[in-house]
C-alpha cells in the first residue's frame, strides 16, 4: 500500500497498544516504524529488473521482520521503560509485520516469506484505496485531539479490517462472475488475475493470459445484468521465447507469473507487467534485448519511459464506476478517444 495507509496502520496499532501509557508520541512511533520495511526502495540492486523484483523482498519477509522486532523491542524498553518490555515487543511485532501483511492484498507481489518461494499477491485491494485509509485516519485524528481516544483509533482499525474482508469477498464473487464467460470464449484454464480498478472495490477488472491472446474483462457491481464485454489484446509468443533465457527475462516471469506483454519497437524487445496500471498506461516496462540482423543481442533491463496516462481516462473511470456507462473499453484509455463503448 502506498505510504500515508502505511503509516496510518502502524500508528494506528501503536495507539490501540500503548496509547494510555505514551500518549500523542505513540502515534509517531508507529508510523516510523511502519516505514521501516519500505526503506528497501533506497537500495540499488544494479539493473532496473533487479530494483523492480526485489522491492517487498528481504525487507518484508516475516523472517527478517520477527527477530528486527526483538531488538526494536529491547532499543525502545530501555528508552521507555514504562509500558514494559512485552508491551513494546508485541508492538513492534504488530507494526513491523502487518506492513507486509497488507502488502500482500495489493497486486504488486510481496516476498513475506524471503528467501523461500514467489512473491505473495492476493490482489483484492488497489494500492491506494481511500476507503481503507480514512477510518485510520480519522482514529489517529481523534487521538491526537484528545488522546489517548483508544476506541476511535481502535474502531478504525476495525472498519479498514472490515473493509479488506469485504474486498476478498468481492474478488470471489467477481470471480464467480467472469469465469463462465471465459469459458464460454475458449478460456476455461488459463491463467487469470482478478483485482480491482483504481481506487475502489466497486469496479473489477479480470485479466486472463493465454500464448495468443491477453483477455480482459471490466465488471462491478453496479453493472446489474448487463452482459460482459471481452476484449482481446494480441499477444508475440515468438518474442517470449527469443528471449526467455536471459536472466532478466526469467526474472521477470517469476515475479509477475507470467502476466508479461512482450512487442518490438525500434528494434528493442520490451516486457510490461500487464497486472500494474490499465491498458495503455502500464508503469513498468523494461528493455531486456535488441534485435539486429536476426540475432538478439541482450540488454540491461532497463526501464523504459513511463507512458503518459490519458487525462481523459479519468472521467471515464469514474463513469464506468458508478455505472453512468454500461461498458469501458481499456484501449480507449492509452489515448483520447471520442467513443466511450467498445
Amino acid at each position: 500500500m502506498d505510504s500515508i495507509t502505511q503509516a496510518a496502520l502502524g500508528a494506528s496499532i501503536a495507539g490501540v497498544l500503548a496509547g494510555k501509557s505514551l500518549g500523542r508520541p505513540v502515534l509517531l512511533t508507529g508510523a516510523l516504524l511502519a516505514t521501516l520495511p519500505d526503506l528497501d526502495v533506497l537500495i540499488d540492486y544494479g539493473t532496473a529488473v533487479a530494483n523492480f523484483t526485489q522491492h517487498r523482498g528481504f525487507s518484508h519477509s516475516l523472517f527478517v521482520l520477527a527477530p528486527l522486532s526483538l531488538l526494536l523491542a529491547a532499543l525502545l524498553w530501555r528508552w521507555k521503560p514504562e509500558p514494559g518490555f512485552s508491551r513494546w515487543l508485541l508492538l513492534t511485532a504488530m507494526v513491523l509485520m502487518t506492513h507486509p501483511l497488507l502488502d500482500t492484498f495489493t497486486t504488486y507481489g510481496t516476498q513475506l516469506f524471503w528467501p523461500i518461494g514467489r512473491p505473495l499477491a492476493i490482489s483484492s485491494v488497489f494500492i491506494i484505496d481511500p476507503l481503507y485509509t480514512l477510518p485510520l485516519l480519522a482514529g489517529c485524528i481523534a487521538f491526537l485531539i484528545r488522546p489517548p481516544a483508544v476506541r476511535a483509533v481502535a474502531a478504525g482499525l476495525a472498519l479498514s479490517t472490515a473493509y479488506l474482508g469485504w474486498s476478498f469477498v468481492a474478488q470471489q464473487a467477481i470471480t464467480e462472475r467472469v469465469q463462465p464467460a471465459l469459458a464460454d470464449a475458449g478460456f476455461e484454464d488459463v491463467e487469470l488475475l482478478v483485482q480491482p480498478m483504481p481506487f475502489n472495490t466497486v469496479l473489477w477488472r479480470a485479466t486472463a493470459m493465454t500464448d495468443q491472446h491477453r483477455v480482459e474483462i471490466v465488471t462491478g457491481f453496479l453493472d446489474g445484468d448487463a452482459p460482459l464485454t471481452l476484449e482481446y489484446f494480441p499477444r508475440q509468443p515468438e518474442l517470449a521465447k527469443a528471449v526467455s533465457q536471459l536472466p532478466e527475462t526469467r526474472r521477470l516471469e517469476w515475479f509477475t507469473r507470467g502476466f508479461l506483454d512482450y512487442k518490438t519497437n525500434g528494434g528493442e524487445i520490451t516486457a510490461t507487467d500487464v497486472r500494474l496500471g490499465i491498458p495503455g498506461a502500464h508503469p513498468f516496462t523494461f528493455i531486456l534485448a535488441n534485435q539486429q540482423d536476426g540475432s538478439v543481442i541482450p540488454g540491461n533491463g532497463a526501464r523504459a519511459p513511463r507512458p503518459v496516462m490519458n487525462t481523459g481516462a479519468l472521467p471515464l473511470l469514474w463513469a464506468r464506476t458508478t455505472g453512468a456507462i454500461p461498458v469501458l473499453c481499456l484501449a480507449s484509455l492509452a489515448t483520447p478517444t471520442s467513443g466511450q463503448e467498445c
